[in-house]
């Protein structure tokens, strides 16, 4: 477990569609997320959660463009690395339709060269609503049964951590359907949740998130939990997290631009060193990277 008083910041510095804006600017290249990763690693983050550009900026699969991402981070600092295991939505540049990547395409993150330290994978479809994030309108975003299934398996087989997103109860259900088929052991110590509000058609609100924690804590017993919401939400969600010990809290420009004053960041160690001054009210302080390897078991 992490000492009493720590807890574990990760920024998530870019996603797959944010664009610099309103004087925030996203990191899209792998020299430049390697120094966005860097600074946050200085203000107090253990943990980046990251997405890979193409020249253009655009979202990609690409899994060499992956690997120099890693590259360029493990380069300039020893912060932990956690890829998406989404890549994004893309446009099609002759109808601007929506297109998704395959279930191939997404597994294939999973063999990275050089490896990344920690997974990450929703725990259920979700409708991607969020236009301070890239989403100004919905966007069903499909995880299927058997892509859950499969990194579930892969990643437990490289004794690594994988984060489950949990945006509604239903996914923690479903986690524990698959736990009780034998799939995991729901009483391991690096089960990972990450409890999100504003994602979608869920509400950002405290009743909202405190629901989920709760009915993650109750089958979920030795999991690791956090929280996140997206915009101008961010850090009401992260406060009540901290208000009640959580082990994990997530900022950073994937999921909004905004501070807890309302002003916009302009770099996303900003937003860590904010969630560091938010924890020390709750007398926390920012967990070092071989506190956060140890509890993620790696």
């Amino acid at each position: 477990m992490l000492p009493g008083n720590k807890v574990i910041i990760t920024v998530a510095l870019n996603g797959g569609m944010q664009q610099d804006r309103e004087g925030a600017v996203v990191p899209k290249q792998p020299a430049e997320i390697g120094e966005a990763a860097a600074r946050c690693y200085e203000a107090g983050a253990s943990m980046v959660h990251v997405h890979a550009r193409d020249p253009q900026g655009k979202n990609t699969g690409d899994a060499a463009i992956y690997g120099e991402i890693i590259r360029q981070i493990r380069a300039r600092s020893p912060i932990l690395i956690q890829t998406t295991n989404g890549i994004g939505v893309r446009r099609d540049p002759a109808t601007g339709q929506f297109i998704w990547p395959t279930d191939k395409e997404r597994l294939g993150l999973l063999d990275l060269d050089p490896q990344q330290d920690l997974f990450g994978i929703a725990g259920g479809s979700a409708d991607f609503y969020n236009p301070e994030g890239g989403y100004p309108e919905e966007v069903p975003y499909v995880n299927s049964p058997a892509l859950l299934r499969q990194t579930i398996q892969a990643v437990y087989a490289k004794n690594s951590a994988l984060e489950y997103e949990i945006v509604e109860a239903s996914s923690l259900h479903r986690l524990m359907r698959y736990a009780n088929e034998g799939l995991f052991d729901r009483d391991r110590d690096n089960v990972w949740l990450l409890h999100g509000g504003g994602f979608g058609a869920t509400p950002p609100g405290a009743r909202n998130v405190l629901f989920n924690i709760d009915e993650g804590q109750r089958l979920f017993p030795r999991a690791i939990w956090g929280v996140t919401a997206t915009g101008r939400d961010m850090f009401r969600i992260v406060t009540l997290g901290l208000s009640l010990s959580c082990d994990l809290v997530r900022v950073g420009f994937e999921d909004g631009i905004h501070l807890p004053d309302g002003s916009v960041a302009r770099d996303n160690a900003e937003m860590v060193r904010a969630a560091a001054q938010i924890a020390a009210l709750y007398g926390l302080q920012p967990a070092s990277v071989a506190e956060a390897r140890a509890r993620f078991r790696i």
